[in-house]
């Protein structure tokens, strides 16, 4: 009777641990191990050990909260079965051989607060509903290939500290209610194809630390009330068509600013 009872005890566990989350949760893991070559993975899943076990997956409170599969050599595209993660705060994809278009179903996240997929081949426009993460406090896409405009919808994310689309294809304008992302401290545009002026309603940016936007073909002048800005220690804008005359005028802040200029000047002021 006692050899049962712990038999007994040991299924009931072991049952637990591999019904520790949904079941389309699991089936959204299984759909993302499929189709970015999970085998070949640096460091792959043991599909048979419980879900809290499998690198790079967070689980809480039976649900998987965070996935962090960053240079592990993934392969291929995103499910559409990823937005069923809806528990999801954090994914971290970066420094992989990932491609395709986003899925729309990424959508679906409405607790996502980080989305890091750059160093992949992701293609494609930056989806129009990337406004509707309105908990994301961190958007690094940059060195993809992504193409077309930034939308007018990422102004949405009013939660954003840190905003990366370097090394892509984006063209058109910077969106002029960038004002909007009031907690931004990190701003890097560089190396895409943005023209037009700078908006002069970035200066509302009040907790802009970094501003990068080197390599574009932006016109204009660079705001000169950019030396207001308290915690700005770094702007880099070189290789645009800015007016230098204004860049003189933000070169005499008094603060120390690391300002990278037309040629790649550097010019650091105390």
């Amino acid at each position: 009777m006692k050899n049962l009872k712990l038999t007994f005890i040991f299924l009931l566990t072991t049952m637990f641990c591999f019904a520790e989350v949904s079941t389309s949760e699991k089936d959204a893991l299984l759909a993302l191990y499929n189709s970015t070559n999970g085998a070949s993975w640096n460091t792959t899943w043991d599909l048979e050990s419980p879900i809290s076990t499998w690198h790079g997956v967070t689980v809480e409170n039976a649900q998987v909260i965070a996935l962090d599969l960053a240079f592990n050599n993934l392969e291929g595209q995103l499910p559409e079965q990823i937005g069923d993660l809806v528990n999801l705060k954090s994914i971290k994809l970066g420094f992989n051989k990932l491609s395709g278009n986003l899925p729309q179903s990424l959508s679906n996240l409405q607790s996502l607060e980080h989305l890091e997929l750059f160093l992949n081949q992701f293609n494609g426009a930056i989806p129009t509903w990337i406004g509707d993460l309105k908990q994301l406090q961190t958007l690094a896409l940059y060195s993809n290939q992504f193409e077309g405009e930034i939308p007018n919808s990422i102004t949405n994310l009013t939660n954003l500290q840190s905003l990366e689309l370097g090394s892509n294809y984006l063209n058109g304008t910077i969106p002029y209610a960038i004002n909007q992302l009031t907690q931004l401290k990190k701003l890097s545009l560089l190396d895409n194809k943005l023209n037009g002026e700078i908006p002069e309603t970035i200066v509302e940016l009040t907790n802009l630390e970094e501003l990068v936007l080197s390599n574009n073909e932006l016109t204009g002048a660079l705001p000169f009330q950019l030396a207001q800005l308290e915690n700005l220690t770094l702007v880099m804008v070189s290789d645009n068509n800015l007016n230098n005359e204004y860049i003189t005028v933000v070169n005499d802040n008094p603060k120390k600013v690391s300002l990278f200029l037309e040629n790649d000047t550097v010019v650091d002021k105390d």
